[in-house]
């Protein structure tokens, strides 16, 4: 009823804090009341305050409620599912059957909370023999994934809540969280005299004002002041000799050339007194305990695969592993990045069709897109599916997005709302929001206790919109992926309840080459119609939880899941079904990191030619911090406190700077000539626009910053279209990358500023 407080969560991040909502309004189909849930397992009733205005995202503007499809005059006309699925699988069909499936291309699979698609969506691409794909993450993380992947086989993160030194590099929590209750564990760590909060930022964020240590490294610098630390951290003799001896092959490399690393010439570099480098290096050295969170502002920089590298040889070299405070590896249902185990056996990255980029974590090279679809090779990407993404929106260079997006030969979205990439698209298909279906986030990294959320429905979605998992079902079937005679028997055996559907579904899907890669939609539509009203799109969490309970055993015990693993499975999916705050799936202790070590001999592997020969470049490299035509260094995406990506388009939602003014430092808008207001040209390689400026003392002189998720088109409330902001990848360029991993480099984009009269 409305006024009763319903359990949910928030989407406008990785940590998708628990909330408990109120619901009211026309057709009661608004968000009256938003507060966090204390019986989270990991928020704990924290929230910041961006979820308070997530109304603005649940009835935004330019709600797609019906199947879309272009028409020659270039405008869309609705039609019904049964044409839309009919004409999407012909299509798709017929460029599989003449190019091959590796030609029809995936993007996306879920935003910051709407990641069961992703599953769902893997039958389809099976079905099509659709081979390659991509997501937001090949923009950020694929770098760190491929050092992790050789390192160790796997990724990991810092035990921020028991550490006693805290060191965020390119990260500001206090904006873009990424650990539980961000702020106040920010401010346990600041008020603790026994702790450290140590900062590598450009900016003087509200993270780096809280800190004992702030580097306020030049712009595009990260990677010799990273080895600067690294470096007295060995000619200081700082490191774990002990830990190294039992735990680290290859550590001999990483050390001698750390050993030649000339510190006070790279602080000069990086703009950091050398005294302040070695205080903060002799704090990591002498701590109990660190734990480390790098993030965009150094893997969306330059030499930003290196900067991961350097990294995490801080923490390696100091024994800061598998233990009370430092990094650990979570036990999770969904790895976000992957198989990396074969890079931790030395294997390497498969390669693009065309363009030869390193797939890594099985994610083509956002920059390299276009070159994949505008070239005349047989194996060019010919058609996209693009699911819970807008790439001509946020992958770097839009106009040559679009321009290749357009080339295509079919573009099939699957959306809520109509995107800069939808109207693009031949054919449009409406999805429901993440709160008018069952939904869930994989990114639970939580150590020693993980958890598990399904989010319940809130709202029944309008006529016309459906779950991602029906979309993909309907089209599995177009497509002739299975027959009604494949899932008679399945119906049978889940009517008669789930202990009759497991030997029958490992039986007859599990073994069958066929249907095994169809597995998540058959579940949906064999086991889905018994689950709870409204849960069916839950359904393939069950497979996830019997593939969990195969592996994770122990960790399912200590969380008091007892019995034979498959008696877990089914103790886990049930407690994940009646458990509206989510559920503590995983209990670990701190040494269980080292099964997880999935290197051959479960050792750490140091040692990383390639990248140790590009460290050994930086002392003849030039810091890029400015360009004689270009002589600014523009951050193209900053994330502040009304900012999420584009999941919200209604630009009223936002109630600081509606605009999105460029951030400049106090000394270079005196030199400019202008103050918080006025209006610039902004100009790069790639563009020019005008903006407002917002004089700040967060910004160094030559540094500038654009918040992320502005700049697109919604419809007003006159019928209007309507565009706040400027929107950053106008100004971003495909060839600024990293070389290893082709991650862009949108923190560190040239840039000239010029008055406007």
């Amino acid at each position: 009823m409305s006024g009763s407080w319903k359990k949910t969560a928030c989407i406008l991040c990785e940590c998708n804090c628990g909330l408990e909502v109120q619901l009211g309004g026309e057709g009661n189909r608004h968000f009256t009341r938003i507060r966090g849930d204390k019986a989270h397992p990991a928020s704990k009733g924290y929230a910041c305050e961006k979820p308070h205005r997530l109304d603005y995202y649940q009835n935004g503007p330019d709600r797609i409620t019906s199947p879309l499809r272009r028409t020659s005059d270039g405008t869309f006309e609705e039609i019904d599912w049964g044409t839309a699925i009919r004409e999407v699988a012909e299509r798709l069909s017929a460029i599989k059957d003449e190019h091959g499936g590796s030609t029809i291309f995936y993007y996306g699979g879920g935003g910051q909370g709407n990641h069961l698609p992703a599953a769902y969506s893997a039958a389809t691409r099976r079905a099509l023999g659709s081979r390659y794909r991509s997501s937001a993450l090949a923009q950020e993380k694929t770098g760190e994934f491929w050092v992790s992947g050789r390192l160790m086989g796997q990724v990991t993160r810092g035990d921020f809540e028991h550490c006693e030194v805290g060191l965020f590099i390119g990260k500001n929590p206090w904006q873009s969280h990424g650990i539980p209750r961000a702020r106040v564990t920010l401010r346990e760590m600041a008020k603790d005299p026994k702790r450290a909060l140590v900062v590598i930022d450009p900016r003087k964020t509200e993270t780096a004002e809280l800190a004992d240590i702030h580097l306020q490294v030049k712009p595009g610098t990260d990677a010799w002041l990273l080895a600067a630390l690294g470096g007295v951290l060995v000619q200081e003799d700082l490191v774990d000799h002990a830990f190294i001896e039992e735990h680290v092959d290859g550590a001999e490399d990483p050390i001698a050339a750390l050993r030649g690393i000339p510190v006070a010439e790279y602080c000069q570099t990086a703009g950091v007194p050398e005294e302040l480098v070695r205080e903060a290096a002799r704090r990591i050295g002498k701590a109990e305990s660190v734990a480390v969170f790098e993030d965009l502002g150094i893997q969306m920089n330059r030499f930003s695969t290196l900067n991961s590298y350097l990294n995490k040889l801080l923490w390696v070299l100091t024994g800061n592993f598998a233990k009370k405070g430092g990094q650990y590896v979570p036990s999770v249902l969904v790895s976000v990045a992957g198989n990396l185990e074969k890079l931790g056996a030395g294997g390497e990255a498969k390669r693009s069709p065309v363009a030869n980029e390193p797939i890594i974590s099985g994610l083509t090279p956002c920059n390299s897109i276009p070159a994949e679809i505008l070239s005349d090779h047989s194996k060019r990407y010919r058609a996209m599916i693009v699911e819970s993404g807008n790439p001509a929106h946020s992958l770097a260079d839009s106009a040559r997005m679009r321009e290749a997006l357009e080339a295509l030969d079919t573009l099939v979205v699957i959306d809520i709302a109509m995107t800069e990439t939808a109207r693009l698209a031949d054919y449009v298909l409406p999805a429901a929001t993440q709160y008018e279906k069952a939904e869930a986030t994989f990114f639970n990294f939580e150590f020693p206790h993980n958890y598990f959320h399904v989010r319940q429905p809130l709202f029944e979605a309008p006529e016309g919109p459906l779950p991602e998992a029906e979309i993909h079902a309907r089209l599995c079937e177009a497509l002739g992926a299975y027959t009604d005679e494949d899932l008679a028997p399945l119906h049978a055996a889940a009517a008669q309840g789930r202990p009759a559907f497991i030997p029958v579904f490992f039986a007859k899907v599990l073994s069958n080459p066929k249907l095994a890669p169809m597995a998540p939609v058959i579940l949906y539509r064999t086991l889905g119609p018994h689950l709870p009203p409204g849960m069916q799109s839950a359904a393939v969490v069950w497979g996830l939880a019997h593939q969990f309970a195969a592996k994770f055993s122990e960790s399912l015990r200590r969380a008091g899941f007892e019995g034979p693993s498959m008696v877990q499975a089914e103790k886990l999916f049930d407690a994940i079904l009646d458990s509206p705050s989510g559920v503590v799936f995983s209990v670990d202790d701190y040494d269980e990191g080292w099964k997880r070590v999935m290197t051959p001999n479960g050792r750490f592997q140091a040692s990383n030619p390639e990248l140790l020969q590009e460290l050994a470049t930086l002392v003849d490299a030039q810091p890029g911090t400015g360009q004689s035509e270009f002589p600014f260094v523009l951050s193209a995406g900053e994330r502040r406190s009304f900012t999420a990506n584009t999941i919200f388009r209604a630009p009223e939602w936002r109630k600081k700077d509606p605009e999105g003014s460029l951030r400049i430092s106090p000394d270079d808008a005196s030199e400019l000539g202008v103050q918080s207001g006025d209006y610039v040209r902004l100009s790069t390689r790639r563009g020019s626009v005008e903006v407002p400026v917002e004089v700040s003392a967060m910004m160094q002189p030559g540094h500038v910053s654009l918040p992320n998720g502005l700049g697109v088109d919604a419809t007003g409330p006159e019928g209007r279209s309507v565009r706040a902001g400027v929107a950053p990848n106008e100004l971003t360029s495909l060839e600024d990358r990293d070389s290893f991993a082709g991650t862009p480099w949108h923190k560190h984009v040239p840039a000239r500023i010029e008055a406007i009269a």
